[in-house]
């Protein structure tokens, strides 16, 4: 009798950017691909941290890449040969009662949540069609992409908005080949979210809620994007992977 063969998770040969790869789920998303054998790309507005972590795995290197520079991402991808993984990561937050909310939050969440990952994934795309490569493209959601949350309404409506992007692109890419999925986390213990935690009735409120009973750490999420980056995942596209301790189970 001859078994089915689980399909690999290994990334040999394949090229993968990370963007926001400095710290954090970036970091964390980087090193997984680069242990699956993925020759990784990371990226950040500046070279300080890239640098270090890229030096620190197999078959790294590292650029200084504004993502919110359009021109500038443009010009990255033209210049290169196609990756076949996008972890599509870079990402802010201004967490705020709406009534407060200003233009200029608006714009610096709404530019990077949402705006700069369009147009990282377009560019990222349009490489993959011009060199023939087919792969995956991963964007970092939120598990406030599938519910509300107080503050949270620039949040919100990026990650929302990111889920409704993806979709799309998964249509628009899928007779080529190439798949677009999100990761939805819940609230990762990351040095961008780490200050927020030291208010004990936030930290309290947020462990209410992952049913799991602890706060999300940058290694939850790492076989999330192997997953998605491999062939393990070849017939997912046009949807989200909830890694939320049960949060939006409710």
């Amino acid at each position: 009798m001859t078994l089915p063969a689980t399909p690999s998770f290994r990334l040999d040969g394949r090229r993968a950017l990370v963007t926001g790869a400095g710290r954090g789920i970036g970091l964390a998303a980087a090193a997984a691909l680069a242990e699956a054998g993925a020759a990784v790309t990371l990226v950040a507005r500046s070279a300080g941290e890239v640098e270090a972590a890229a030096t620190s795995m197999p078959d790294a290197d590292w650029a200084v890449l504004d993502v919110s520079d359009l021109e500038a991402v443009a010009a990255f991808f033209a210049e290169r040969s196609a990756y076949s993984i996008l972890v599509n990561n870079a990402g802010t937050n201004r967490p705020k009662p709406l009534w407060e909310v200003t233009p200029d939050d608006y714009d610096a969440v709404l530019d990077l949540n949402l705006r700069a990952a369009f147009f990282v994934a377009q560019a990222a795309a349009k490489a993959m069609l011009r060199d023939a490569v087919q792969g995956s493209l991963i964007h970092m959601g939120s598990q406030m992409g599938h519910v509300g949350g107080p503050n949270r309404s620039l949040y919100c409506a990026s990650k929302w908005g990111l889920e409704g992007m993806s979709k799309a692109f998964a249509l628009d890419l899928a007779p080529r080949g190439i798949r677009s999925n999100t990761i939805a986390s819940t609230f990762i213990e990351t040095p961008l979210t780490r200050p927020f935690f030291e208010d004990a009735a936030f930290k309290a409120s947020v462990l209410a809620k992952i049913k799991l009973g602890r706060l999300g750490r940058v290694e939850d999420l790492m076989g999330a994007v192997l997953f998605l980056a491999s062939d393990a995942s070849g017939l997912m596209t046009g949807t989200s992977l909830v890694v939320d301790g049960g949060w939006t189970a409710e």
